[in-house]
């Protein structure tokens, strides 16, 4: 009987013990909430450069690591809108110098030729030299509207089973006399044999004729070559030129929207072709890479996989 009363001061003992053990546990979880609150409450205030400290044999650490990964994502996308900001600010200042520059020019002459300030051949050069501009604006207006077009999603594609080099050869038909009235020298290397994958031809053709366009617009090239083969599980696609080519600097951002190429290329142009060649290239499953030796040899590779 005795043992029984010793007993039950072990289980008080015990109980007290638990009792402010939980305390302090709950206690600790409470400062720990705290801290969250606070550190939640900075990052709604526009501090999202906030962590929550956490220990891993806290009671709190899943939810801390949690709310951290949340943190991180949330500074991730706070980026992307900043990138998204900047590159729609440069984007409205590339359009207005872009068509400001040629419409101011078309005006001039325009003015000119209509004011009797030139007469006879000069007015005739005015008057061509103002419809090239009309036209450089027409073809900016052009490129802009695709570019919004694909990166609105409002663009289908009519996706099917094609055979490349067939594509390929029509396409190329309309671009010999252009090469000529350029003096351009061209090689041609498509196969006879089968080549299938799946395209939109629309598209296709889309990339083809800007990648071309960019070699004869930019390029300063005397030779332009396209190439058609295949490389292990790929349909691959070359349009080269031995022109002044794309330095080291540049060749990482050349697909880049806005991106200009001013040391290497041309400065004309909107800076928009090459981010939709590439856009319609992976919106149909491929890749595109560029190589470049100033001067020797440029290539823009095109990937597609195979079918059966």
């Amino acid at each position: 009987m005795n043992g029984f009363p010793l007993f039950e001061g072990i289980i008080v003992i015990v109980a007290l013990i638990y009792t402010l053990l939980l305390s302090r546990k709950i206690r600790n979880i409470k400062l720990k909430l705290n801290d969250i609150s606070e550190v939640l409450d900075d990052i709604a205030q526009g501090n999202s450069n906030r962590k929550i400290l956490a220990k891993s044999n806290d009671m709190t650490s899943i939810i801390c690591y949690k709310i951290n990964n949340i943190i991180h994502e949330f500074q991730g996308r706070i980026i992307d809108l900043k990138k998204a900001e900047k590159m729609n600010s440069q984007l409205m200042t590339s359009l207005s110098h872009d068509v400001r520059t040629p419409l101011t020019t078309l005006i001039g002459y325009l003015d000119a030729a209509q004011k009797g300030i030139v007469v006879g051949k000069e007015k005739e050069e005015y008057i061509e030299t103002a419809r090239l501009r009309a036209h450089d604006i027409k073809d900016y207006v052009n490129v802009l509207f695709e570019w919004f077009k694909l990166n609105s999603n409002e663009e289908t594609f009519m996706v099917q089973k094609v055979e490349l080099t067939e594509v390929t050869r029509k396409l190329l038909k309309d671009w010999i006399p252009i090469f000529e009235n350029n003096s351009l020298d061209f090689d041609i290397d498509i196969p006879e044999k089968f080549i299938k994958v799946n395209l939109d031809t629309d598209a296709y053709s889309r990339i083809m004729n800007n990648l071309i366009q960019n070699v004869i617009a930019h390029s300063q090239a005397n030779h332009i070559k396209i190439k058609v083969s295949i490389l292990r599980a790929n349909a691959v696609i070359v349009v080269a030129d031995d022109g002044k080519g794309i330095s080291k600097q540049d060749l990482p951002h050349v697909f880049e929207r806005l991106y200009k190429c001013d040391i290497a290329r041309s400065k004309r142009g909107s800076g928009l072709g090459l981010s939709i060649v590439q856009q319609l290239v992976e919106k149909m499953g491929g890749v595109i890479v560029v190589k470049s030796q100033p001067y020797q040899l440029t290539e823009f590779i095109v990937q597609f996989p195979l079918i059966d």
